[in-house]
């Protein structure tokens, strides 16, 4: 677990990752598909955001879904995200 840590410029893996009032500035932030990461109460600036592994496979799942005909199941999905994250 990370606790009132400053990351600057760097790579972090994110599976399964425990961040408290973290803050990222200009980091990579890298996600493989793992156990998800729990943030509270952190700050990110100017930060990218990277998915390979898992993740990648299935960020190209949903665009194979979207390009051939699947477009109203991967919406519903954003939607569902979009109001848990509010």
């Amino acid at each position: 677990m990370h606790t009132a840590a400053t990351f600057t410029h760097e790579t972090v893996a994110l599976d399964a990752g425990l961040f408290s009032d973290c803050e990222f500035r200009d980091c990579r932030m890298v996600y493989r598909g793992g156990e998800p990461p729990k943030f509270d109460n952190c700050r990110f600036v100017g930060c990218d955001w990277q998915f390979d592994d898992a993740a990648a496979n299935t960020l190209a799942h949903l665009k194979t879904m979207w390009t051939v005909g699947g477009k109203a199941p991967v919406q519903a999905l954003i939607k569902t995200i979009t109001v848990v994250a509010r």
